[in-house]
């Protein structure tokens, strides 16, 4: 059955931004389904013009731009809570394509009804704002790391950067946080080799700090972790808010 947006299971999380009534009965005509996919599915295709927009509920993806090579970077990763498809919403066509790394479903939406938002709900429409300005921040970040920090320093900030916002909607246990990407997703991602990834891991694990494996992240020194990625172990979470 469809997800009712007050029965949001992600709603419930203190990262997020509460919602008035009104807002929510807005998101509820907004919403037009649900989308249930496997894993290697495309979700958006570079150059598309999707009718719908949607927020993942559970699972996994992520970004990249592919090049006339073929060869593709990985821009960032899509966790439950983001949005996707503003690009197409707003400028009418994709600049980056986004795939389903594991089974996911996804709350859709109806791209024609968001200048409702703009006209309706500036409140959410400043929130629509608010999450574009971030993914252009995490991509200025990673442009910033790439250029002053080497590799264990730019996979220790990508490390705590995912296992927080994994902590933060409860996808972290004891035995640490489902991360189903490739080595090579992370090494496009942060701009390293695949061999330099490779090597920096093994040096994480070594050093007893963290350990990537069989999909697996596992942190077993958040202080060090966050020493290394050059970030406050004490900084305060930041608050989304939630399409």
């Amino acid at each position: 059955m469809q997800t009712e947006c007050r029965r949001c299971p992600l709603r419930k999380f203190p990262i997020f931004v509460k919602m008035t009534d009104r807002e929510v009965d807005f998101m509820q005509s907004f919403k037009v389904g649900e989308l249930k996919v496997d894993a290697g599915t495309t979700l958006m295709m570079e150059g598309s013009n999707s009718p719908q927009l949607y927020t993942p509920l559970r699972g996994m993806g992520l970004r990249y731009k592919t090049f006339e090579s073929g060869e593709r970077q990985v821009l960032n990763f899509v966790l439950p809570g983001d949005f996707i498809g503003l690009q197409a919403g707003v400028m009418h066509e994709m600049q980056h394509s986004v795939e389903a790394t594991t089974h996911m479903t996804l709350c859709v939406f109806d791209r024609k009804a968001l200048w409702t938002m703009f006209r309706d709900y500036p409140e959410r429409a400043f929130d629509l704002t608010w999450l574009a300005a971030v993914e252009e921040h995490f991509l200025g970040e990673s442009l910033a790391a790439v250029g002053h920090m080497d590799g264990l320093g730019r996979v220790a900030r990508a490390f705590v950067r995912l296992h927080d916002r994994a902590l933060a909607i409860d996808l972290v246990t004891k035995d640490g946080m489902h991360l189903p990407y490739k080595q090579q997703d992370l090494a496009d991602a942060l701009g390293l080799s695949l061999v330099h990834t490779n090597k920096t891991l093994k040096k994480l694990r070594e050093r007893e700090i963290a350990i990537w494996r069989d999909g697996q992240l596992k942190i077993l020194s958040y202080p060090k972790l966050c020493a290394m990625a050059e970030l406050s172990e004490a900084r305060e979470p930041v608050l989304r808010p939630l399409i």
